[in-house]
This record gives C-alpha cells, sequence and structure tokens, in this order.
C-alpha cells in the first residue's frame, strides 16, 4: 500500500489528484495549494490531520471543506 513518489492529495470540487514531493508540513502544503486553513480540514486514514503535523511521501491526505451549519 506502500507509496513513494510523493505525498497524494486528493481534493474536491473539482475532484482532482496532486501529489507534492515530501516531507512537507501541512501549512506549506496549505500555501501550496492557496488554501486558508481554517477552511479545509485534511484527512489522513480517516484521521484528521492537526497543522503542526509533517506530511511524508507515503502520505495520501484528502483535503475536505469545513461544514457548518446550525438548527433550523
Amino acid at each position: 500500500m506502500g507509496n513513494d513518489g510523493g505525498v497524494i492529495v486528493r481534493l474536491r470540487n473539482p475532484s482532482r489528484e496532486l501529489t507534492f514531493r515530501g516531507p512537507m508540513s501541512v501549512t506549506k502544503l496549505m500555501n501550496q495549494l492557496s488554501l486558508n486553513r481554517e477552511s479545509v480540514l485534511l484527512v489522513r486514514n480517516d484521521t484528521l490531520v492537526p497543522g503542526d503535523a509533517m506530511l511524508d511521501d507515503a502520505d495520501v491526505v484528502e483535503v475536505r471543506p469545513v461544514i457548518s451549519g446550525g438548527a433550523a
């Protein structure tokens, strides 16, 4: 199940997959994607990735939009 070609990043809307050279910080990845860290969640192996984490070439992560709402 390993990947040694880089950090694979899966994005939605539009759905696409990008590869970045690791290791890299979550902050650096967000900057390269021009994304605001507070508007998205980063998920690795069904687990939220904290903002100070490092990503390695073997990682596959998904960027999910933050959805908020309340009771109607």
